[in-house]
């Protein structure tokens, strides 16, 4: 069932930084990332950070705080942790469940050799996109 949220936007949509949830820089991405990326306020997740949050719709301001609807839920491993991601704003057409789940198997592949060259172990893999 889809459920209502706050997410704080950490990088906005076409954009190559990625920033931890107090703005440092986390990473530099060599493709830009197509959607709005943030967190949902108030949660955390199995790796101490807040639960990552997919906005789908217009391009948002780096820390614009927007109240929205999560329909979704990506299934992400990141270094052997479960590391979920809210897709949220609207309910994902086929288009856009096919950008989100294109996007993140991409993404499993860049994030498991920056882990690797940061000296985590684990697992890091896309495992799949679930209705909430």
């Amino acid at each position: 069932m889809p459920e209502p949220c706050e997410v704080v936007i950490e990088v906005p949509a076409w954009t190559f930084v990625k920033r931890t949830p107090e703005g440092a820089v986390d990473f530099v991405s060599p493709l830009p990332t197509p959607f709005n990326y943030g967190s949902v306020v108030g949660t955390i997740s199995a790796d101490g950070d807040p639960l990552d949050a997919v906005v789908l719709g217009p391009r948002l301001a780096r820390g614009a705080r927007v109240k929205v609807t999560a329909y979704a839920e990506v299934d992400f491993l990141d270094a052997g942790l479960r590391d979920p991601k809210r897709i949220c704003g609207r309910p994902p057409s086929l288009v856009d469940r096919a950008r989100v789940v294109a996007f993140f198997r991409v993404y499993a592949l860049f994030k498991r050799a920056l882990n690797r060259a940061r000296g985590a172990t684990g697992e890091t893999r896309y495992r799949g996109m679930r209705r909430l």
